[in-house]
């Protein structure tokens, strides 16, 4: 059945990016539908199984969002701040320090707050509609199909569509064969991750596994192969805890090990592995309890553009190529998008072409540095954990990887670390692959300094991307183990 109503815009998923771009098109004068798979109560999430995440955002994304958009946030919603985040080494014994100041969330409440802020703007809400792939004209996405909540066929037509419908999106995945957006993600840039939220009595102090101030993140190739583990307080002695693995890293690292471990194991494993948690008991508020999810870790989708068709949050791969992180980059990809779409509605031109601002915005506000961090992601699933211990304590200082995950390049070479005395020929070459890595990252970010300015020249721009990814690729292989 087809709609008679032909909207400005079209927000498909009514999540993070999904809810904020709604608000902000709508504040902006746009008629914008808002539509959603789940019912309002359960507003964003990802699966049966809950908002799998691990509900962490940066205190700047959240100053961002204030400064372009005027919206705060405040408890229930921004459920604990944490001075920072720690990145450990396998063995323990050193640990480096990013992110500064941010808040872990109460997930559920936040995404219903947004839900309320783009409602209260003007966005038309309709939930429980399964969007089931794009409607193609000429050459244009002119809407979308789906099924309501009674399960009858809808069609609906907009100038506009944003999708926001996540990692596995079908409209991304369903658009005509084109030269802006990628339809397909590789495997080996996704990561499987698991999450419980419990509530605990701590067994002894040790900040090592559990800081009440601070995120803490454990990379060890046995226990999160590929990616790694993750202990963030909450208020009132709770825990998100969770883990990331690369598929390839960990059947590369059971077949070394003679296992076969799943990722629901090395969850299990790695919660028995904590000896500061006991007496653990699910905290299954909202149904929120425990979860399994994808997560994309590369840069964004190169163009997040198409002819009537803009992308936002994990929908174009937006999460920290490092951290996995997703929530920050929705939050600012759903402000740039909402604000660039009504614009392109009111000039009378949704095309690439007066859509292509939006991507300016998001590389100059966020996406700049993440094909930097995706170098480094794939450097760092190259080595093992005896590797890694001795990098962290010999190959960087501090706020060398302090920078480096904010994808800012330190100056590094083999001849600045000859006082150090590195010892070993593994280890040698390990800090001469982070040089090159380093350096392939600094001219990564030059290459987003210069995004084409209108998509006649993108596809060079983008073969050139490619090209240099490959190179890195083809260097450094999953090594877990």
């Amino acid at each position: 059945m087809d709609s008679e109503k032909r909207y400005d815009i079209i927000v498909a998923g009514a999540g993070i990016a999904g809810c904020l771009a709604a608000a902000m098109a709508a504040k902006k004068g746009a008629d914008v539908l808002l539509l959603d798979r789940n019912p309002p109560e359960n507003v964003g999430k990802k699966n049966n199984w809950g908002w799998t995440c691990g509900d962490a955002v940066a205190g700047s994304h959240l100053d961002f969002i204030k400064e372009k958009s005027g919206i705060s946030f405040s408890r229930p919603e921004l459920d604990l701040k944490v001075d920072g985040v720690y990145a450990f080494s396998p063995d323990l014994k050193s640990k480096y320090a990013f992110d500064g100041v941010g808040y872990v969330l109460d997930r559920p409440v936040f995404e219903r707050k947004l839900l309320e802020i783009a409602k209260k703007n003007g966005a038309e809400y309709i939930s429980e509609f399964e969007i089931e792939g794009p409607i193609v004209e000429n050459g244009s996405v002119v809407g979308i199909f789906g099924k309501d909540k009674e399960k009858k066929p809808r069609n609906i037509k907009a100038k506009v569509v944003i999708d926001a419908l996540g990692v596995a999106t079908v409209l991304r995945r369903r658009l005509p064969d084109n030269d802006f957006v990628e339809k397909n993600i590789s495997i080996d840039d996704v990561e499987s991750t698991g999450r419980y939220i419990y509530e605990f009595d701590p067994d002894h102090e040790d900040i090592n596994y559990y800081d009440p101030k601070n995120a803490i993140i454990h990379l060890n190739q046995e226990l999160a192969p590929g990616g790694y583990g993750w202990v963030f307080p909450k208020s009132d002695n709770k825990i998100n805890i969770g883990l990331g693995v690369q598929k390839r890293s960990l059947e590369i690292r059971n077949k070394k090990l003679g296992r076969n471990d799943t990722l629901q194991a090395l969850i299990e494993n790695y919660i028995k592995w904590n000896p500061v948690l006991k007496n653990l008991r699910l905290f299954n508020k909202d149904n929120n309890g425990k979860g399994i999810w994808s997560v994309a870790v590369r840069r964004q989708i190169e163009s997040l553009v198409f002819n009537g068709y803009m992308g936002a949050g994990d929908s174009m791969a937006m999460p920290n190529p490092i951290s996995a992180g997703g929530i920050g980059p929705a939050m600012v990809a759903g402000i740039l998008a909402g604000e660039n779409a009504a614009e392109a509605v009111q000039a009378g031109d949704t095309s690439i072409s007066g859509l292509w601002k939006y991507n300016l915005e998001f590389n100059e506000a966020y996406g700049k540095k993440t094909a930097g961090l995706e170098v480094l992601r794939i450097y760092l699933q190259s080595l093992n954990n005896d590797t890694l211990n001795y990098g962290f304590r010999t190959f960087l200082t501090s706020k060398e990887a302090s920078d480096l995950t904010l994808g800012l390049i330190p100056e590094l070479s083999l001849a600045s670390k000859l006082k150090m005395v590195l010892k070993g020929a593994s280890n040698v070459n390990a800090f001469s692959n982070l040089v090159f890595a380093v350096g392939r990252m600094k001219k990564l970010n030059q290459i987003y300094s210069k995004f084409p300015e209108d998509p006649s020249k993108f596809a060079k721009w983008r073969d050139t991307v490619r090209s240099e990814m490959e190179e890195v690729k083809h260097k450094f292989v999953p090594n877990p183990i």
